[in-house]
């Protein structure tokens, strides 16, 4: 084999840009459906495989995501509004520009609190 098809055959898929205003739903939030939330669900709008799992979520006033246990690392990273995070049943206050690294096998939650919705960036991997 040549060393241009070797390199092709290695080329990286083409990249994806994603417009959240195209994958935005209303729906409860995931494990326990508390409240409503906002989902942006951006990288399923990627073509498989991915390795990774990239979503925005707004959790409206008086909203959480339910504990529940994760298979792999979390990050929660706010963007706006302020959340109480859960892990293992220490919970700890998020204000914008914080995040929370969540470990595999935690039992994991996050509510909104305040006036305000609470704005998040959601990523982890794709486990297979």
């Amino acid at each position: 084999m040549s060393l241009m098809l070797l390199l092709a055959a290695a080329a990286a898929p083409p990249m994806v840009v994603v417009d959240e205003r195209e994958v935005m739903r209303e729906e409860p939030p995931p494990h326990g459906e508390i409240g409503m939330s906002t989902a942006y669900r951006i990288s399923d709008a990627v073509p498989q495989p991915r390795s990774m799992e990239f979503r925005k979520r707004v959790l409206h006033v008086g909203a959480a995501i339910g504990v529940h246990p994760i298979a792999h690392d979390e990050v929660y990273y706010v963007l706006s509004g302020e959340g109480v995070v859960t892990s293992d049943g220490v919970e700890k206050p998020l204000t914008p520009g914080m995040a929370a690294y969540l470990y595999k096998d935690a039992k994991v939650g996050i509510r909104q609190v305040g006036k305000e919705p609470l704005a998040l960036i959601i990523s982890y991997p794709v486990v297979h």
